[in-house]
């Protein structure tokens, strides 16, 4: 038997991504067509923005726990959240919470150590970006980050706002993200975390003058493996 995944999501494209996956390598661990059960709750993305524009972060958490509630009655046995940055109203959720999670941020630090990498640039909306979900995370692991300068935060937080989480995907949006890569790399990163759900749509290894670190596609896999062994097995 495999456990239930309970998707908490937010932004629709970080999170079908994220469903797709699970749903779509079920068959390199079950076989063919198979996967674990899986459900998701999302509210409008409306509430979690409008919480986010007045750092609101006990109502992102409130946001997040109600999903919890309503996956854990229908049976979920544990959560993810395919969204870096309400990750930080994660200390409001943690201990109200009826289910355990797989936190983003660990699984992308696990893989991190695994590929061998020592110092990732981060990249994401502006609130993850200033806060503390990945460096908390990162050092805590002996690993080193390069945030993006005051100017490519603003627009890689315009990128990700205005068009990624609305289904727009630009040539133009995957160049600015490439050359802040590139600029991260002559800084001494070896990796960038893609660390909003919606980056890997259209940056991945094949674009990148970095390896990258696919958030999205890294928790998916680390859900698969935790329901597939019953224990939160490394990314």
């Amino acid at each position: 038997m495999t456990q239930h995944i309970g998707i908490v999501a937010c932004s629709a494209e970080g999170a079908a991504l994220c469903y797709r996956t699970i749903c779509a390598e079920g068959a390199q661990l079950l076989g063919p067509h198979a996967h674990p059960e899986v459900s998701m709750h999302t509210p409008s993305l409306d509430e979690y923005v409008k919480c986010l524009e007045r750092d609101d972060w006990r109502g992102v958490g409130e946001l997040m726990l109600a999903s919890a509630n309503k996956l854990a009655k229908i049976g979920a046995d544990f959560l993810i959240c395919p969204d870096n940055t309400i990750h930080q109203a994660y200390p409001y959720v943690e201990s109200r919470s009826p289910l355990p999670w797989l936190h983003i941020a660990e699984v992308v630090a696990i893989q991190a150590i695994e590929r061998g990498f020592r110092c990732l640039g981060l990249t994401g909306t502006r609130w993850l970006v200033d806060g503390e979900v990945y460096p908390e995370k990162l050092t805590a692991r002996g690993l080193k980050y390069l945030r993006p300068n005051a100017a490519e935060r603003e627009e890689i937080d315009r990128i990700i706002m205005d068009e990624l989480v609305c289904g727009v995907f630009k040539p133009e949006a995957a160049a600015y993200f490439q050359r802040v890569f590139g600029r991260m790399k002559d800084e001494g990163c070896d990796a960038v975390v893609l660390g909003c759900t919606e980056i890997p749509l259209i940056v991945n290894d094949s674009n990148s003058p970095l390896p990258t670190l696919d958030s999205t596609r890294l928790l998916a896999r680390a859900a698969l493996r935790r329901a597939v062994q019953g224990t939160e097995a490394p990314a």
